[in-house]
Protein backbone atom coordinates (compact mmCIF):
# COMPACT_ATOMS: atom_id res chain seq x y z
CA UNK A 1 0.00 0.00 0.00
CA UNK A 2 0.92 3.50 -0.76
CA UNK A 3 -0.12 7.24 0.12
CA UNK A 4 -1.59 8.26 -3.52
CA UNK A 5 -2.48 11.64 -2.81
CA UNK A 6 -3.94 13.57 0.11
CA UNK A 7 -6.48 16.35 0.63
CA UNK A 8 -5.96 19.18 3.33
CA UNK A 9 -8.33 21.66 3.70
CA UNK A 10 -8.71 25.07 5.87
CA UNK A 11 -11.48 23.57 8.63
CA UNK A 12 -12.85 26.82 9.90
CA UNK A 13 -16.07 26.48 11.92
CA UNK A 14 -17.70 29.75 13.35
CA UNK A 15 -18.17 29.76 16.78
CA UNK A 16 -19.77 31.71 19.72
CA UNK A 17 -16.57 33.65 21.08
CA UNK A 18 -15.03 31.65 23.77
CA UNK A 19 -12.22 33.37 25.98
CA UNK A 20 -9.90 31.78 28.26
CA UNK A 21 -6.64 33.51 29.93
CA UNK A 22 -4.97 33.81 26.96
CA UNK A 23 -7.44 34.98 24.54
CA UNK A 24 -10.35 34.68 23.13
CA UNK A 25 -11.40 32.28 19.52
CA UNK A 26 -14.50 33.31 17.07
CA UNK A 27 -13.85 30.37 15.23
CA UNK A 28 -12.05 27.13 14.93
CA UNK A 29 -8.72 27.48 13.13
CA UNK A 30 -9.41 23.82 12.41
CA UNK A 31 -7.21 21.81 9.37
CA UNK A 32 -8.52 18.10 7.59
CA UNK A 33 -6.92 16.27 5.87
CA UNK A 34 -7.92 12.62 3.41
CA UNK A 35 -5.04 10.33 3.20
CA UNK A 36 -5.51 8.61 -0.32
CA UNK A 37 -4.13 4.79 -1.31
CA UNK A 38 -3.14 2.56 -4.06
CA UNK A 39 -5.55 0.29 -1.83
CA UNK A 40 -8.79 2.20 -1.94
CA UNK A 41 -8.73 2.97 1.77
CA UNK A 42 -8.79 6.30 2.64
CA UNK A 43 -7.63 7.79 6.15
CA UNK A 44 -8.91 11.24 7.84
CA UNK A 45 -7.10 13.31 10.19
CA UNK A 46 -7.96 16.72 11.77
CA UNK A 47 -6.10 19.24 14.37
CA UNK A 48 -7.73 22.19 15.89
CA UNK A 49 -5.27 25.12 16.26
CA UNK A 50 -5.11 27.21 19.12
CA UNK A 51 -2.04 29.64 19.09
CA UNK A 52 -2.06 31.06 22.44
CA UNK A 53 -1.09 27.17 23.75
CA UNK A 54 0.98 25.44 21.27
CA UNK A 55 2.17 28.55 18.68
CA UNK A 56 0.53 27.09 15.78
CA UNK A 57 -1.98 28.73 13.44
CA UNK A 58 -4.80 27.69 10.63
CA UNK A 59 -2.25 29.58 8.24
CA UNK A 60 0.88 27.34 9.77
CA UNK A 61 -0.80 24.04 9.73
CA UNK A 62 -1.99 24.62 6.36
CA UNK A 63 1.66 25.44 5.13
CA UNK A 64 3.17 22.54 7.09
CA UNK A 65 0.46 19.89 6.37
CA UNK A 66 1.69 20.78 2.39
CA UNK A 67 5.00 19.94 3.22
CA UNK A 68 4.11 16.97 5.58
CA UNK A 69 2.40 15.58 2.40
CA UNK A 70 4.80 15.84 -0.30
CA UNK A 71 7.24 14.14 2.26
CA UNK A 72 5.03 11.21 2.63
CA UNK A 73 3.56 10.79 -1.18
CA UNK A 74 4.12 7.56 -2.49
CA UNK A 75 5.32 5.90 0.49
CA UNK A 76 3.64 3.19 2.96
CA UNK A 77 1.00 4.76 5.64
CA UNK A 78 1.05 1.14 7.29
CA UNK A 79 4.73 2.27 8.44
CA UNK A 80 3.48 4.39 11.04
CA UNK A 81 6.43 5.00 13.39
CA UNK A 82 8.63 5.49 9.88
CA UNK A 83 6.30 8.09 8.69
CA UNK A 84 5.77 9.90 12.27
CA UNK A 85 10.08 9.76 12.57
CA UNK A 86 10.09 11.41 9.20
CA UNK A 87 7.74 14.19 10.09
CA UNK A 88 9.97 14.91 13.29
CA UNK A 89 12.89 14.98 11.24
CA UNK A 90 11.36 17.27 8.88
CA UNK A 91 10.87 19.97 11.53
CA UNK A 92 10.89 20.35 15.14
CA UNK A 93 7.61 20.89 17.12
CA UNK A 94 4.69 21.83 14.65
CA UNK A 95 3.03 19.11 17.27
CA UNK A 96 -0.55 20.45 15.58
CA UNK A 97 -0.03 20.09 12.13
CA UNK A 98 1.61 16.79 12.96
CA UNK A 99 -1.39 15.49 14.64
CA UNK A 100 -3.88 15.55 11.75
CA UNK A 101 -1.30 13.15 10.02
CA UNK A 102 -0.54 11.08 12.99
CA UNK A 103 -4.86 10.58 13.23
CA UNK A 104 -4.97 9.96 8.93
CA UNK A 105 -2.69 6.91 9.95
CA UNK A 106 -3.93 5.56 12.63
CA UNK A 107 -7.59 5.73 10.48
CA UNK A 108 -6.04 4.02 7.45
CA UNK A 109 -4.05 0.72 9.45
CA UNK A 110 -7.79 0.42 11.89
CA UNK A 111 -9.65 -0.26 8.68
CA UNK A 112 -7.49 -2.30 6.71
CA UNK A 113 -7.58 -4.30 9.66
CA UNK A 114 -11.59 -4.16 9.48
CA UNK A 115 -11.65 -3.26 13.51
CA UNK A 116 -12.58 0.26 15.55
CA UNK A 117 -9.78 2.51 16.49
CA UNK A 118 -10.14 1.38 19.73
CA UNK A 119 -9.91 -2.02 19.34
CA UNK A 120 -6.90 -1.68 17.18
CA UNK A 121 -5.67 0.02 20.32
CA UNK A 122 -6.17 -2.71 22.03
CA UNK A 123 -8.99 -1.58 23.90
CA UNK A 124 -12.74 -2.03 24.79
CA UNK A 125 -16.17 -0.11 24.91
CA UNK A 126 -16.14 1.74 28.05
CA UNK A 127 -18.99 4.08 29.54
CA UNK A 128 -16.94 7.29 28.89
CA UNK A 129 -18.88 11.20 30.36
CA UNK A 130 -17.63 14.88 29.52
CA UNK A 131 -17.47 17.54 32.02
CA UNK A 132 -18.59 20.87 30.03
CA UNK A 133 -16.82 23.90 29.91
CA UNK A 134 -17.80 27.76 31.13
CA UNK A 135 -15.72 30.67 29.51
CA UNK A 136 -14.48 33.68 31.51
CA UNK A 137 -16.71 35.90 31.66
CA UNK A 138 -18.49 38.26 34.56
CA UNK A 139 -18.45 36.37 37.81
CA UNK A 140 -22.60 36.10 37.70
CA UNK A 141 -22.94 35.43 34.38
CA UNK A 142 -20.40 32.15 35.06
CA UNK A 143 -22.69 31.79 37.67
CA UNK A 144 -25.78 31.87 36.04
CA UNK A 145 -24.71 29.59 33.17
CA UNK A 146 -23.83 26.78 35.70
CA UNK A 147 -26.99 26.96 36.93
CA UNK A 148 -28.31 26.12 33.42
CA UNK A 149 -25.42 23.36 32.96
CA UNK A 150 -26.78 21.72 36.07
CA UNK A 151 -30.60 22.05 35.48
CA UNK A 152 -29.81 19.93 32.04
CA UNK A 153 -27.98 17.48 33.82
CA UNK A 154 -24.14 18.11 33.50
CA UNK A 155 -22.61 16.41 36.33
CA UNK A 156 -19.43 17.92 35.95
CA UNK A 157 -18.66 21.68 34.96
CA UNK A 158 -14.75 23.17 33.80
CA UNK A 159 -14.75 26.55 34.76
CA UNK A 160 -12.00 28.63 33.09
CA UNK A 161 -10.24 31.00 35.05
CA UNK A 162 -6.88 32.99 34.84
CA UNK A 163 -7.68 36.52 35.04
CA UNK A 164 -7.85 39.18 38.09
CA UNK A 165 -7.06 36.42 40.90
CA UNK A 166 -9.67 38.06 43.23
CA UNK A 167 -12.66 37.90 40.27
CA UNK A 168 -11.72 34.36 40.25
CA UNK A 169 -12.27 33.65 43.36
CA UNK A 170 -15.38 35.29 43.59
CA UNK A 171 -16.39 33.10 39.92
CA UNK A 172 -15.98 30.21 42.09
CA UNK A 173 -17.90 31.01 44.77
CA UNK A 174 -20.85 32.39 42.94
CA UNK A 175 -20.95 29.35 41.18
CA UNK A 176 -20.71 26.71 44.22
CA UNK A 177 -23.11 28.74 45.80
CA UNK A 178 -25.40 28.50 42.35
CA UNK A 179 -24.90 24.53 41.82
CA UNK A 180 -24.83 23.70 45.39
CA UNK A 181 -22.32 20.41 46.87
CA UNK A 182 -22.66 17.45 44.04
CA UNK A 183 -21.71 18.64 41.00
CA UNK A 184 -17.91 17.86 40.06
CA UNK A 185 -16.14 21.17 39.84
CA UNK A 186 -12.59 21.56 37.85
CA UNK A 187 -10.70 24.83 37.30
CA UNK A 188 -8.16 25.82 34.56
CA UNK A 189 -6.16 28.63 34.74
CA UNK A 190 -4.41 28.46 31.57
CA UNK A 191 -1.40 29.66 32.70
CA UNK A 192 -3.03 32.79 33.50
CA UNK A 193 -1.45 33.21 37.73
CA UNK A 194 1.70 34.01 38.94
CA UNK A 195 3.07 31.92 41.67
CA UNK A 196 1.59 34.53 44.64
CA UNK A 197 -1.82 34.12 42.76
CA UNK A 198 -1.87 30.50 42.58
CA UNK A 199 -1.15 30.76 46.16
CA UNK A 200 -4.09 32.96 47.11
CA UNK A 201 -6.42 31.28 44.74
CA UNK A 202 -5.88 27.77 45.17
CA UNK A 203 -5.88 28.66 49.18
CA UNK A 204 -9.29 30.64 49.09
CA UNK A 205 -11.14 27.76 46.79
CA UNK A 206 -9.71 24.96 49.05
CA UNK A 207 -13.22 25.52 50.43
CA UNK A 208 -15.53 25.10 47.13
CA UNK A 209 -14.75 21.32 46.74
CA UNK A 210 -12.33 22.02 43.64
CA UNK A 211 -11.14 18.51 42.24
CA UNK A 212 -8.36 19.67 40.60
CA UNK A 213 -6.65 22.75 38.79
CA UNK A 214 -5.03 22.80 35.56
CA UNK A 215 -2.43 24.70 34.55
CA UNK A 216 -1.76 27.66 37.39
CA UNK A 217 1.04 29.27 35.97
CA UNK A 218 3.21 29.87 32.55
CA UNK A 219 4.80 26.60 31.66
CA UNK A 220 8.58 28.83 32.61
CA UNK A 221 7.30 28.19 35.96
CA UNK A 222 7.88 24.77 36.04
CA UNK A 223 9.78 25.19 38.66
CA UNK A 224 7.47 26.57 41.09
CA UNK A 225 5.32 23.59 40.38
CA UNK A 226 6.29 21.44 43.28
CA UNK A 227 6.28 23.92 45.97
CA UNK A 228 2.72 24.85 44.82
CA UNK A 229 1.38 21.35 45.00
CA UNK A 230 2.56 20.75 48.31
CA UNK A 231 1.10 24.00 49.42
CA UNK A 232 -2.64 22.94 47.69
CA UNK A 233 -4.76 21.01 48.95
CA UNK A 234 -6.56 21.06 45.52
CA UNK A 235 -4.50 18.95 43.27
CA UNK A 236 -2.90 20.53 40.21
CA UNK A 237 -3.03 19.47 36.50
CA UNK A 238 -0.24 19.93 34.25
CA UNK A 239 -1.84 20.79 30.50
CA UNK A 240 0.35 23.60 28.55
CA UNK A 241 3.49 22.33 30.49
CA UNK A 242 3.67 18.71 28.91
CA UNK A 243 3.73 18.74 25.13
CA UNK A 244 6.17 15.41 24.86
CA UNK A 245 6.51 12.70 27.10
CA UNK A 246 9.94 14.25 27.91
CA UNK A 247 7.99 16.44 29.60
CA UNK A 248 5.64 13.98 31.60
CA UNK A 249 8.70 12.40 32.55
CA UNK A 250 10.45 16.09 33.80
CA UNK A 251 7.27 16.71 35.77
CA UNK A 252 6.45 13.82 37.36
CA UNK A 253 10.45 13.18 38.44
CA UNK A 254 10.49 16.75 39.82
CA UNK A 255 6.98 15.95 42.22
CA UNK A 256 5.41 19.05 39.88
CA UNK A 257 2.15 17.81 39.27
CA UNK A 258 -0.57 15.15 40.27
CA UNK A 259 -2.62 14.72 37.06
CA UNK A 260 -1.65 15.36 33.43
CA UNK A 261 -3.79 16.55 30.56
CA UNK A 262 -2.93 15.02 27.28
CA UNK A 263 -4.38 16.53 24.24
CA UNK A 264 -3.93 14.93 20.39
CA UNK A 265 -3.38 18.45 19.18
CA UNK A 266 -0.96 19.23 22.27
CA UNK A 267 0.86 16.53 21.42
CA UNK A 268 1.36 15.32 17.99
CA UNK A 269 -1.22 12.77 18.11
CA UNK A 270 -2.20 9.44 18.75
CA UNK A 271 1.21 7.87 19.22
CA UNK A 272 2.83 10.13 21.59
CA UNK A 273 -0.10 10.47 23.36
CA UNK A 274 0.12 6.81 23.69
CA UNK A 275 3.67 7.22 25.16
CA UNK A 276 2.64 10.11 27.90
CA UNK A 277 -0.21 7.96 28.87
CA UNK A 278 2.39 4.93 29.28
CA UNK A 279 4.90 7.25 31.42
CA UNK A 280 2.04 8.39 33.77
CA UNK A 281 0.80 5.20 34.23
CA UNK A 282 4.23 3.56 35.12
CA UNK A 283 4.47 6.60 38.05
CA UNK A 284 0.54 6.23 39.46
CA UNK A 285 -0.23 9.93 37.50
CA UNK A 286 -4.14 9.78 36.37
CA UNK A 287 -4.20 11.64 33.18
CA UNK A 288 -7.25 13.68 31.38
CA UNK A 289 -8.30 13.47 27.67
CA UNK A 290 -8.98 17.46 26.23
CA UNK A 291 -8.69 19.11 23.20
CA UNK A 292 -8.86 22.51 21.35
CA UNK A 293 -11.60 23.13 19.66
CA UNK A 294 -11.83 20.24 17.32
CA UNK A 295 -15.00 18.92 15.61
CA UNK A 296 -16.56 15.39 15.79
CA UNK A 297 -14.33 14.18 13.72
CA UNK A 298 -10.83 14.55 16.03
CA UNK A 299 -13.38 14.18 19.09
CA UNK A 300 -14.30 10.86 17.74
CA UNK A 301 -10.80 9.75 17.54
CA UNK A 302 -9.93 10.72 21.07
CA UNK A 303 -13.06 8.75 22.78
CA UNK A 304 -11.28 5.63 20.13
CA UNK A 305 -8.33 6.81 22.53
CA UNK A 306 -9.93 6.82 25.86
CA UNK A 307 -11.70 3.29 25.19
CA UNK A 308 -7.83 1.83 24.73
CA UNK A 309 -6.43 3.33 28.03
CA UNK A 310 -7.65 2.71 31.86
CA UNK A 311 -5.36 5.35 32.76
CA UNK A 312 -7.51 8.12 31.58
CA UNK A 313 -9.44 9.13 34.47
CA UNK A 314 -11.04 11.94 33.34
CA UNK A 315 -12.42 13.30 29.87
CA UNK A 316 -12.77 16.88 29.02
CA UNK A 317 -14.33 16.13 25.72
CA UNK A 318 -16.90 18.74 25.24
CA UNK A 319 -14.60 21.17 22.43
CA UNK A 320 -17.02 20.92 19.77
CA UNK A 321 -20.00 21.95 22.56
CA UNK A 322 -17.65 25.05 23.08
CA UNK A 323 -20.11 27.53 20.59
CA UNK A 324 -19.63 26.03 17.34
CA UNK A 325 -22.59 26.71 14.79
CA UNK A 326 -22.23 24.41 12.65
CA UNK A 327 -21.51 20.57 12.76
CA UNK A 328 -20.33 19.30 9.51
CA UNK A 329 -19.25 16.18 10.57
CA UNK A 330 -20.83 12.67 9.20
CA UNK A 331 -20.71 9.94 11.50
CA UNK A 332 -18.40 9.68 14.34
CA UNK A 333 -19.23 9.78 18.01
CA UNK A 334 -22.48 10.97 19.31
CA UNK A 335 -23.67 12.51 22.81
CA UNK A 336 -26.45 10.95 25.11
CA UNK A 337 -26.38 14.13 27.62
CA UNK A 338 -22.39 14.42 28.50
CA UNK A 339 -21.70 10.40 27.68
CA UNK A 340 -20.29 9.37 24.18
CA UNK A 341 -21.67 6.97 22.61
CA UNK A 342 -18.79 5.29 19.87
CA UNK A 343 -20.60 3.14 16.77
CA UNK A 344 -18.54 -0.16 15.84
CA UNK A 345 -17.30 0.64 12.57
CA UNK A 346 -14.18 0.37 11.26
CA UNK A 347 -11.57 3.48 11.66
CA UNK A 348 -12.50 6.46 13.11
CA UNK A 349 -15.82 6.28 10.96
CA UNK A 350 -16.29 9.80 11.23
CA UNK A 351 -15.72 12.08 8.01
CA UNK A 352 -16.57 15.68 7.01
CA UNK A 353 -19.71 16.68 4.46
CA UNK A 354 -17.46 17.67 1.55
CA UNK A 355 -20.97 20.34 1.47
CA UNK A 356 -19.63 22.16 4.34
CA UNK A 357 -16.50 22.86 2.46
CA UNK A 358 -18.23 23.82 -0.51
CA UNK A 359 -20.60 26.32 1.35
CA UNK A 360 -17.53 28.26 3.25
CA UNK A 361 -15.37 28.58 0.04
CA UNK A 362 -12.58 26.78 1.54
CA UNK A 363 -9.01 26.84 1.16
CA UNK A 364 -7.95 23.47 -0.14
CA UNK A 365 -4.77 21.77 -1.78
CA UNK A 366 -4.31 18.50 -2.80
CA UNK A 367 -0.62 16.87 -2.65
Amino acid sequence: MTISSIEIYKYSIPMVPFTIATGTMEYAQNIFIRIHTSDGITGMGECSAFPMIAAETQATCFEMAKDFARLWKGKNPLEIEERLNELDLFTAGNYTAKSAFDMALYDIASRKADVPLYQYLGGQKKRIESDLTIGISDPASMAATALEFKQKGVKMIKVKLGKEVFSDIQRIKLIREAIGPDIILRIDANQGWSYDDAVTALTAMETYQIQFCEQPMRKWNDELLPSLCELSDIPVMADESVFTHHDAQRLIRNKACDYINIKLAKSGGIREAIRINHVAAQNNIPCMLGGMLESRMALTAKVHFAMAHDNIHFYDLDTCLLGHKEDPVIGGVRYNGMELILDDGPGIGADVDPIFFAKHNATTCIV
